[in-house]
């Protein structure tokens, strides 16, 4: 099969909207002659992983916007913008492969969002749309706790999803997709308002044999007191003063523990402030921006992970704890509740503020108090990460799913509830 491969984020040795666009080509790369689109910035690195990765079928056409063009880019700002004109551009080069290679599949994987629209549908060849989430939202009920500045972030946000209605590129998109994976419950409704006739829920989020081997690794913590961990970004709807409450709580009972936060951004003086004002100043410990490597000793060294996201698609933090053996705490929304189970971790229902810190509290003094429950969740984590959270496996997903397509099966038929890794069940 020839498939072409839409991945305006692609980059090895990354997570998130690099590390899906990256692995969604390797894993593509197993079974058919690729050609992937993606950005001139990464091309350094992609060049450097393929003096050592064995990809000679694999073929990548780099497009950017020339600088003159796009001199007002700066970081985020902009940046919708900037990636609706790059569509466009690589539509066009697109075309031109086409004429020379004539596909037989594309397949948009980032960026991963429903809202933005993809333009290689355009061309006359089956097209494959996501994994794409951004359809999760924040309960009403914790609008009251954000300050001005959230709000007007949230607002934005929906006006921008609401926007995706009108826009003729996402319905056409939706509507031209033989099938659509969504990494949500609430993504597969949002697309299926836009005119999918297929969704399918499959999270992008996965690790590889690798890297579950040496999560595998990590040993349980030798610490005798309690240790809970956070990684990620610091901001307003990851939830983390939402956790920093409930740990203000819970610490009443467990005075020795400690909770570490891995990560910065924009809250992380708003957040610090909240732990002094609780007392927790010496038992709350930023540790910032952490290479990947340390932010693996400093889980080794704990006990849990806390995720307290309020619409988080994803969550590959999670995975990673599981793999790594620990129990994961989240809210049960988004991309997490869908990786996390009842054998694996504890999720806390997001009804309203107040209820939430309570339920984290005592989800977190359940694991303080019973080591022999931690260690079930983290063997159950474990297995439950190989089985449907693997590349490789994720990889096998993929083929059956796209040759199903371009067989022109549509009688082909999905569980909304598949992970990645089980098997497609043909109708007949």
């Amino acid at each position: 099969m020839k498939l072409l491969i839409s991945a305006y984020a692609c980059e090895p040795g990354r997570g998130s909207e690099a590390g899906v666009g990256w692995n969604c080509v390797l894993q593509a790369a197993r079974f058919h002659d690729v050609w992937v689109l993606t950005r001139k910035n990464n091309r350094g690195p992609i060049e450097a992983a393929l003096e050592t990765a064995a990809l000679d079928n694999v073929h990548f056409a780099y497009f950017d916007l020339p600088p003159w063009s796009r001199f007002w880019k700066r970081g985020t700002r902009g940046l919708h913008l900037y990636y609706y004109l790059w569509q466009i551009g690589a539509y066009l080069l697109a075309r031109g492969l086409h004429r020379r290679v004539s596909f037989d599949l594309t397949h948009h994987v980032t960026f991963v969002n429903y809202w933005l629209p993809s333009l290689v549908p355009l061309l006359p060849v089956p097209f494959l749309w996501g994994p794409v989430g951004g359809g999760e939202s924040a309960p009403a009920a914790f609008e009251e706790f954000r300050n001005p500045k959230h709000r007007l972030y949230e607002a934005l946000r929906d006006a921008a999803r609401s926007r995706c209605r009108i826009d003729p590129f996402v319905v056409f998109s939706a509507k031209r997709a033989a099938l659509a994976l969504a990494t949500t419950e609430a993504t597969k409704e949002k697309l299926r308002s836009l005119g999918c006739d297929r969704v399918v829920v499959a999270s992008e989020a996965a690790l590889s044999e690798a890297e579950i081997s040496t999560l595998a690794a990590l040993p349980a913590s030798s610490n005798s007191d309690f240790r809970l961990l956070s990684v990620g970004r610091l901001l307003h709807w990851k939830g983390f003063a939402l956790a920093i409450r409930a740990f203000g709580e819970f610490q009443r009972s467990f005075p020795d523990s400690e909770y570490w936060i891995a990560g910065d951004g924009p809250e992380r003086e708003s957040l610090a402030q909240l732990a002094a004002e609780l007392g927790l100043r010496s038992q709350v410990k930023f540790l910032g921006l952490l290479p990947r490597d340390e932010v693996l000793g400093k889980l080794a060294q704990c006990h849990a992970l806390a995720h307290p996201s309020l619409h988080d698609s994803g969550g590959w933090v999670c995975l990673e704890a599981m793999a790594a053996g620990r129990p994961v705490v989240c809210l049960d929304v988004g991309g997490p509740a869908l990786q996390v189970t009842a054998e694996t971790g504890i999720k806390v229902a997001a009804i309203e503020p107040r209820q939430t810190v309570r339920d984290l509290s005592s989800a977190f003094a359940r694991l303080a108090g019973n080591p022999s429950l931690r260690a079930r969740l983290g063997q159950a984590g474990r297995q439950r990460v190989k089985q449907h959270f693997c590349w490789e496996r994720k990889g096998e997903f993929y083929r059956e799913i796209s040759e199903a397509i371009v067989e022109g099966r549509p009688q082909a038929r999905f569980s909304s509830g598949v992970l990645p890794g089980q098997a497609v069940r043909n109708a007949g």
